[in-house]
């Protein structure tokens, strides 16, 4: 395998935004009729939708370069000795939020990242319903792109007076419930799907809590996206999420945290999980 990319990312960004688009279109298709659901080996729910999906982004980044591996939840069964060398590769969810997929409440996702040296350099999270994209280059910057045109977007300052917190809409938790007690009169957003991400690099919350299983592919491109609009994404140690550097591909428990110098420290005591 090289370890030349084909292009700069932010000239790959444009080729992995269209690619985000056509499996978008791909899962649209079956989203509007009456699809079956089936499951996974460890219980998750798959629809026509998630493998659809899969090969378009497949397709389209083999179209860019043989040269750089792809891994994405619909083929994540490769082996930890073949992988453990990669320096650059695709990480890829081809259908983030396949429980709100389900529920036909459009919180679903299309994530596609290219990572280096463990770390997301590019990421694209495209929103298939609403036609928005969200994208982060690394040195570049982040930005969203909708019907409206495009613009910059950056993360904000944290006010203790007016709190804001992104929250799971199918993967709440006791811990969860906990944090936001430590909180005073917050506002809480539900949502699906690495949305809950791009609601902190838009700037509308302070921070996402996750106290829960998440895999690789599950974050990494958000967090790029998070990143360059000027946050972080961390361990509960406050240890920024790297990418293949150890053979499980779960996350451990993590916060999407918009201003870097605001401290969390204090609220995650009482959670159980500090």
């Amino acid at each position: 395998m090289t370890d030349i990319l084909p292009q700069p990312p932010e000239q790959l960004c444009e080729r992995i935004n269209d690619i985000a688009v056509a499996a978008g279109q791909r899962i649209l298709e079956i989203y509007n009729t009456d699809f079956t659901v089936e499951n996974k080996d460890d219980k998750s729910p798959l629809t026509a939708a998630d493998m659809a999906s899969h090969e378009a982004i497949v397709h389209g980044l083999r179209n860019i370069s043989t040269d750089i591996p792809v891994l994405s939840e619909e083929s994540s069964g490769l082996d930890w000795q073949k992988r453990k060398g990669w320096r650059t590769y695709w990480l890829v969810d081809p259908l983030d939020g396949t429980k709100e997929f389900i529920r036909k409440n459009g919180e679903f996702t299309v994530n596609i990242a290219l990572i280096r040296d463990h770390r997301p350099v590019l990421g694209c999270v495209y929103v298939p319903v609403s036609g928005t994209l969200y994208c982060g280059i690394e040195g570049t910057g982040a930005y969203r792109q909708d019907a409206a045109g495009r613009v910059d977007i950056h993360t904000r300052k944290t006010d203790t007076g007016r709190l804001a917190v992104a929250g799971s809409r199918s993967h709440g938790s006791e811990a969860q419930q906990r944090f936001m007690q430590q909180l005073e009169n917050a506002e809480t957003m539900a949502i699906g799907s690495s949305l809950k991400f791009c609601l902190v690099a838009e700037g509308k919350v302070d921070i996402y809590p996750r106290f829960g299983p998440t895999s690789e592919w599950d974050t990494a491109a958000a967090q790029c996206v998070v990143e360059q609009a000027g946050g972080l994404v961390t361990d509960l140690e406050f240890r920024t999420l790297l990418y293949n550097h150890k053979e499980s591909i779960l996350n451990p428990h993590f916060l999407v945290i918009g201003d870097p110098e605001f401290d969390w420290r204090p609220y995650l005591a009482d959670t159980g999980e500090d």
